[in-house]
């Protein structure tokens, strides 16, 4: 089974929007930590733009299963964290600057 980097995880991720924003959940810095085992089971720490946004939960699940299309990985866990909060210096240059930032 060949193993799965974590660039590959990472561009899957950049597939998945946060539709209030408009703008994907990496380029937004909401993916903290991608961990790939010897199993290919894949561990995912993020977070959202706030605790209380109401498309938590199809966000992970849009996430999981972009991963899950990957060829050969077995298993997704993702673990969502608010601390570090989430500001708008984690987004990238380009997010900031379309945001006005």
């Amino acid at each position: 089974m060949k193993k799965i980097d974590k660039e590959t995880i990472i561009n899957s991720l950049r597939q998945v929007y946060d539709l209030e924003i408009g703008f994907d959940i990496v380029s937004l810095g909401l993916i903290y930590n991608v961990e790939v085992d010897e199993n290919n089971n894949v561990h995912i720490l993020m977070t959202m733009t706030t605790p209380m946004c109401p498309l938590i939960g199809l966000i992970v699940e849009n996430a999981k299963e972009k991963v899950k299309e990957i060829e050969n990985v077995n298993d997704v866990d993702i673990e969502l964290t608010f601390d570090p909060p989430w500001n708008p210096e984690m987004a990238s240059d380009e997010v900031r600057m379309l945001l006005g930032l």
